[in-house]
C-alpha cells in the first residue's frame, strides 16, 4: 500500500508562514488528485485543500486566500504554502489522495501560538 511522508510543520506565531511537503513514492503520481487534510484535537480529520492532475485547486472556505496547494509531479510531491496562520489552524496535517486511498502517514504538527 502507498505510504506518504509529510514534513514541514512547526511552531509559528499568528500571522506567520509555513510550507508543508508531502512525498508519495512508488506510484504513478501524475493522474491522482491529491489533498491536504488536518485533524485538530477532538475533531474529525477534514480536507483543507486539493489539487487535480490539471492543477485545479480547491480550498476549505476558512483557508481560502491564505493557503496555496501545488504539486511537482516529477518529484511525486505536493506542497501546502500556509500564510497568515491563525491559532485555529493548529492541527496535525496529513496528505493523501482525494478521495483518500493511501495509507495515512504520521502527519506533521502545525502549532500556531504566541
Amino acid at each position: 500500500q502507498v505510504q506518504v511522508v509529510e514534513s514541514g510543520g512547526g511552531l509559528v506565531q499568528p500571522g506567520g508562514t509555513l510550507r508543508l511537503s508531502c512525498t508519495v513514492p512508488g506510484i504513478i503520481f501524475r493522474p491522482i488528485t491529491m489533498g491536504w487534510y488536518r485533524q485538530a484535537p477532538g475533531n474529525q480529520r477534514e480536507l483543507v485543500a486539493s489539487i487535480t492532475s490539471g492543477d485545479i485547486a480547491n480550498y476549505k472556505d476558512s483557508v481560502q486566500g491564505r493557503f496555496t496547494i501545488s504539486r511537482a509531479n516529477a518529484e511525486h510531491t505536493v506542497y501546502l504554502q500556509m500564510n497568515s496562520l491563525k491559532p485555529e489552524d493548529t492541527a496535525v496535517y496529513y496528505c493523501n489522495a482525494n478521495p483518500a486511498f493511501m495509507r495515512w502517514g504520521q502527519g506533521t504538527q502545525v502549532t500556531v501560538s504566541s
